[in-house]
């Protein structure tokens, strides 16, 4: 088979991908093996592919093609959610543009339009995924909103209601005003921005020039005021104890209050109540029994109960009544003010507190088992910095408002009977024989009851992903006992409340186990400037554009390059360019060996078999640490061992010490050895770059019907010489030596050379002789006993290497030369020195690293030795 002259990705990828699909290589059924399971974070039904889903599932797919090739049953479970409020805006946008109101449809009208909008848009992202190289069994793919998922979530709410976990109440909470909905605490952004603060004064009632004054971000709300609060101990307003004020513009009387609340150093020390519009001032108004007036609708215009400015956004009020009090007297002053105001995560309108009735779940005692899990390590965090954020959100948990004011999502199973009693069944005929059984009428129809309009929070089906997707509520347990709990999960720091919290919680609630034994936070993409990419920003480059342009492995390998866990990636196309570059050398590497003429016939030279001999040892030896990376999740270090081990050793050290010379063939026992290596690497590097990967493994031999290395297993464990890796590095240092000593007198490297070498305890061992002859052209290695007067000289640790050269040694060259490598090594050897004499490094460093830093001092301290012992013979 002629082998191109260049690796093209686009000829390679989607050939491999439908030969992995055609052949069922991703599928996962229960057997007798060990499962490795993993469910991905399911993207928006509304999504398309970007950059932190690039990373999230370049990880999520080598850790799942890893376990594969370990022998283990690896199901990788993908799918989408319905984003009850992101899906719901989109189709309500979509409607508007066709002149269609959603007011004017029914529910299911409407239900009808998000449905078809979902099975158009709802697969894009997850075929965006397969470009990337995703090994999901895409039979698997699940979504929240499909029968199974919302039959699990039905079935958990009812769970949780007969328990009493969940109430209905009224109660402040977060309201999106675009979305006309409650959002959870975590669906807030608290951005800083530029505000004023408003000093408006209130007329004593009963007094015509008797005032108090307020400071206020939002002159609107006082339409709804029902007291002014002052300290109890201030003694700048004891005097009005008792006493009412008159709301400006409309002059509504209501009392002056004292609550230890207010902070008497802020503002003017007066505070205005408006108990319907925030948080604080609605706990203030239930210790006071103070009325409740909500002067907003729920699209954020006010309302009636206002008295002014009815129908009017709240934002246009705000400039409207700052005139209206000046004219009236009541603006006392203006001043520039920065505060934090809370934005939708979803729609990105400004937050309303508002009072509302609403369902919620108590999360008290549902998150001691889930805190309690995490801290001990029985779900691990890597890294376990997030450890101590975790818990101190655990610890301060609130009831999860768990309803949304919507029609796309799950419909909150409550049905309501004519006198506003309900019953809570997963199905209408179980809620008509509960309604039925509760009431002691038999004679009620589905026609006596009404559902609930909302529907439960899209966290509400997301936190049982790691059950649902296995059915884990349904009557067959087959799939549910194998695969689950799962093992490692793959996500951003940023839900770690949304979603990994919740999913701990449900995992001990309804299946008395953790969901999953890893949580591998990734960081977020962010441009080279260090900013969050994003569209409005336009620093966000179209994943497929990378693919198309570097290749998915080399976009893969590029996301990885500098993305610890947790830490934040700082993404420019260099590091694509590098992956792709990667794929170029592995490529050239096999094209360089696939066109060695073979001759069987030729005996192994010795310096093939040294070869041979230290690379087996350095293969394994970087199995070993890279096997280790991935035990602690260090998966960009797993990484960079695969890159230096082909890159370093392979490509540049051993292709070099077995390569033919010019125009002549290589024998046959070498040649197997360099094509079995480039095997056992390409099973290495295939989790990384699956598709360059395959692509080698096939040509290197001849393949049956149906192979694939995804299906292969890893390098198995041999034993090797760790001795040989030791002497190998010294070999290295020689060879690097020598090649200087060529290059600085000018002696080309087509010239024979003879070399010498006084050896010491330490040094330099003669086994390597035929390799260091090989790559830096000696006719012979020769052992001598003393040293050799007239020839350059260089150290390797204790050996001393002699080059006898025809042009006389420059002494006053030689001496300079020797000087400074003498300055550098007491330089280097006193910053050993000064590691090893502070107490806290000795006392506190794992015993490896002393031994490291003893073993420098030692080779310094020699090395200082033999240098001065070469500098005095030659200025003798």
């Amino acid at each position: 088979m002629e082998i191109a002259s260049k690796y093209d990705p686009s000829q390679t990828e989607g050939k491999w991908y439908s030969y992995w699909m055609d052949n069922g290589f991703f599928k996962s059924v229960p057997d007798e093996r060990e499962p490795y399971t993993i469910v991905i974070p399911p993207p928006n039904v509304t999504g398309v592919l970007h950059m932190g889903h690039m990373l999230n599932n370049t990880i999520q797919d080598i850790l799942v093609r890893r376990a594969r090739m370990l022998g283990k049953n690896a199901c990788w479970v993908p799918g989408t959610d319905h984003a009850s409020i992101a899906t719901e805006a989109k189709v309500v946008n979509k409607l508007r543009e066709e002149g269609i109101n959603k007011s004017a449809l029914t529910r299911d009208g409407f239900l009808a339009h998000a449905w078809e909008w979902t099975d158009k848009h709802g697969g894009i992202i997850l075929e965006q995924l397969k470009k990337l190289g995703a090994s999901c069994d895409w039979d698997r793919t699940s979504f929240t909103m499909d029968e199974v998922r919302s039959q699990g979530v039905i079935r958990s709410f009812v769970d949780l209601y007969n328990k009493g976990y969940i109430y209905r109440g009224v109660r402040m909470v977060n309201w999106d005003p675009k979305a006309k909905t409650a959002v959870s605490d975590e669906e807030v952004v608290h951005k800083e921005v530029n505000s004023k603060l408003y000093y408006i004064r209130y007329q004593i009632e009963g007094a015509t020039e008797e005032y108090v004054t307020i400071a206020t971000t939002r002159p609107e709300t006082i339409l709804g005021d029902t007291a002014v609060c002052v300290n109890p101990n201030d003694e700048r307003f004891s005097h009005l104890a008792g006493k009412r004020v008159l709301v400006p513009l409309i002059n509504r009387s209501i009392p002056i209050i004292q609550d230890e609340y207010v902070d008497m150093e802020f503002g003017t020390g007066c505070l205005k109540i408006t108990p319907a519009h925030d948080i604080n001032d609605y706990e203030i108004g239930m210790r006071h029994n103070l009325n409740s007036i909500d002067i907003l609708n729920d699209d954020g215009t006010l309302s009636e109960a206002a008295e002014m400015y009815i129908g009017q956004d709240r934002f246009e009020v705000r400039k409207e009544i700052e005139t209206a009090l000046q004219e009236a007297g009541h603006l006392v002053k203006t001043e520039d003010y920065n505060n934090k105001i809370g934005y939708s995560e979803r729609t990105d309108a400004v937050i309303e507190p508002k009072l509302s009735t609403q369902w919620f779940l108590r999360m008290g005692e549902l998150s001691k088992p889930a805190l309690d899990a995490v801290m001990s390590d029985e779900v691990q965090f890597h890294p376990a910095k997030f450890k101590n954020l975790y818990r101190h959100w655990m610890e301060n948990v609130k009831d999860w408002c768990i309803s949304r004011q919507l029609w796309w999502g799950h419909r909150i199973p409550v049905y309501y009977l004519a006198d506003g009693s309900f019953v809570v069944a997963e199905t209408e005929a179980d809620a008509l024989a509960e309604a039925q059984k509760v009431t002691g009428n038999g004679a009620l129809t589905m026609a006596d009851l009404h559902q609930d309009e909302d529907v439960l929070d899209t966290w509400a089906s997301s936190w049982l992903w790691p059950i649902t997707v296995f059915d884990g509520f349904g009557e067959d347990k087959k799939e549910i006992d194998y695969y689950y709990p799962t093992n490692d999960l793959v996500t951003g720091h940023d839900i770690i409340f949304f979603w990994v919290a919740r999913m701990i919680m449900a995992g001990y609630e309804f299946k008395g186990q953790l969901p999953f034994k890893n949580v591998y936070f990734t960081g977020m993409v962010r441009d080279k400037l260090g900013r969050k990419m994003s569209k409005s920003l336009g620093n966000s480059p179209d994943p497929l554009d990378l693919i198309a342009t570097f290749g998915a492995d080399g976009v893969r390998v590029g996301m990885l390059l500098c993305s610890p866990a947790g830490g934040d990636l700082r993404f420019e196309e260099s590091l694509p360019e590098q992956g792709r570059n990667f794929a170029n050398k592995i490529w050239n590497a096999f094209r360089l060996v696939k066109n060695w003429e073979v001759d069987e016939a030729l005996p192994q030279p010795e310096s093939a078999q040294l070869a041979i001999e230290w690379f087996e040892a350095r293969l394994q030896q970087e199995r070993e640490v890279i096997a280790d990376h991935f035990d602690k999740y260090r998966v960009s270090d797993a990484l960079m061992s695969v890159y230096t081990l082909f890159w370093d050793d392979f490509s540049s050290w051993f292709l070099e010490m077995i390569k033919p010379a010019y125009q002549q063939p290589i024998d046959g026992a070498t040649y197997q050895r360099a094509i079995g290596f480039l095997d056992d690497l390409m099973r290495l590097i295939h989790p990384f770059m699956p598709f360059i990967t395959e692509e080698i493994w096939q040509q290197l031999r001849e393949r049956k019907a149906g192979e694939s290395i995804m299906v292969s297993l890893m390098p198995e464990r041999r034993d090797f010489d760790g001795q040989i890796l030791k002497q190998f590095d010294l070999l290295k240092e020689a060879i690097v030596q020598m090649r200087t000593v060529r290059k600085e007198r000018n002696v080309p490297m087509r010239d024979v050379l003879s070399l010498m070498v006084l050896t010491g305890d330490d040094g330099y061992v003669p086994r390597f002789n035929p390799v260091l002859q090989k790559l830096v052209n000696l006719d012979a290695v020769q052992a001598v006993t003393e040293k050799v007067e007239g020839a350059v000289s260089f150290f390797v640790k204790s050996s001393e290497f002699f080059v006898p050269l025809e042009s006389n040694i420059n002494v006053e060259e030689e001496l300079e030369k020797l000087e400074s490598e003498l300055k550098y090594t007491e330089g280097f050897l006193a910053g050993v020195m000064k590691k090893l004499s502070n107490e806290r490094f000795v006392a506190g460093a794992p015993e490896k690293v002393v031994a490291m830093e003893q073993q420098k001092r030692a080779d310094a301290e020699a090395r200082i030795a033999a240098l001065k012992e070469s500098l005095a013979r030659l200025k003798a």
